[in-house]
């Protein structure tokens, strides 16, 4: 089997074709627009490239467009798509409240609107795909106290403008909480990571580690980027390797971050069944055509904000938790991640053998 690594690169390069062509679509051809909240997350230009070859292979116009984490400018690229005269808009919101406008405004207007991964905060939308958000944070808070199940801990969330994030600090409490409450655990600092950017990650661990005087025990980051920042802090303190923490999205710098003894766990997230099913269904409805697997949840419910109103048509896959014992088995066996790129620093008689 291909590498996906491998895969990606002949899609981005299908991709980057793509979204400059400027020859006109056949006559009728539906038109999706892909609005992107940035590229700077390993995942989406991953998944914009995927989307964007799945598309072009069943006949299918695409317009992409990335915000660069800038709420106004996804709004008005929205806008502009519809202008465009888009069937279908697949946005990965920069806001979830932001877009809500852009998005129910192009509902409206005929459009069909699928909140791809992150949740769009408006029950004018279509439809809502993603993974199951709680059992990622879940996962993680069982990562991380299956190591240490004392102690001070760091919860370091994600980006406060991605509904997600709130998801995952639920699920991480479920598990860390009740060891909060019978006096096992302290938790020493809780903050989030704008734009969920490593960097950012970097400085906050930085600055608790000076706080706490070096005296943490494990660290709930919720994405491998947060967590890679993180773990330079560590590292910088002899600490790496010997506090236990959380990661989700299996990177392939997260995974060869575990396969080294540095990363303790990540969710395994399969894109490659997400892309497809965004697009499929992206198809269906520009033909009025009904979609099975939908499931209707309450904003309410889904944003945890008993105030929200409204419902909204969702769909979610299930994730992997994966660490040393299984990253190989997971991640590098069913083409996820390269091989070579995870082991490329373990030594040749100390790697598993190559799939």
């Amino acid at each position: 089997m291909k590498k996906f690594a491998t895969v990606l690169l002949a899609v981005a390069m299908v991709f980057a074709v793509a979204t400059n062509l400027t020859a006109a679509p056949k006559k009728g051809a539906i038109k999706i627009g892909l609005s992107f909240s940035d590229f700077a997350t390993e995942r989406w230009p991953q998944e914009a490239a995927l989307m964007t070859k799945l598309a072009f292979a069943k006949g299918v116009q695409v317009i992409s467009q990335v915000a660069n984490h800038d709420a106004k400018l996804q709004n008005d690229q929205i806008d502009n798509m519809v202008l465009q005269g888009v069937n279908v808009l697949i946005i990965i919101a920069e806001d979830g409240d932001s877009v809500a406008t852009a998005a129910a405004a192009a509902h409206d207007a005929g459009v069909a609107v699928i909140a791809y991964d992150r949740l769009i905060k408006t029950p004018k939308i279509d439809a809502y795909i993603s993974f199951d958000n709680r059992e990622v944070g879940r996962a993680q808070g069982r990562g991380v106290t299956a190591v240490v199940g004392k102690g001070n801990f760091v919860m370091l969330g994600g980006s406060p403008t991605d509904n997600n994030a709130i998801l995952f600090r639920q699920g991480q409490m479920d598990v860390v909480q009740p060891l909060v409450d019978k006096g096992a655990v302290k938790i020493v600092a809780d903050q989030w990571v704008d734009n969920w950017d490593q960097a950012n990650a970097l400085k906050i661990m930085e600055n608790i580690l000076t706080a706490q005087n070096n005296k943490v025990d494990a660290v709930v980051a919720s994405n491998d980027g947060t967590a890679l920042g993180a773990l330079q802090a560590l590292k910088a303190q002899g600490l790496a390797g010997k506090v236990p923490i959380s990661g989700q999205d299996a990177t392939a710098a997260g995974c060869k971050s575990i396969v080294e003894g540095e990363l303790t766990m990540t969710v395994f997230k399969d894109i490659r069944k997400l892309t497809p099913i965004a697009i499929d269904m992206a198809i269906q409805m520009a033909n009025k055509q009904k979609v099975s697997g939908l499931k209707m949840y309450t904003l309410a419910d889904l944003t945890t904000v008993k105030t929200m109103k409204g419902s909204v048509p969702c769909m979610f896959l299930p994730v992997v938790q994966v660490d040393k014992n299984n990253v190989y088995d997971e991640v590098i066996k069913s083409g996820f991640q390269s091989y070579d790129e995870v082991y490329r620093d373990i030594p040749a008689d100390q790697r598993p053998p190559r799939p």
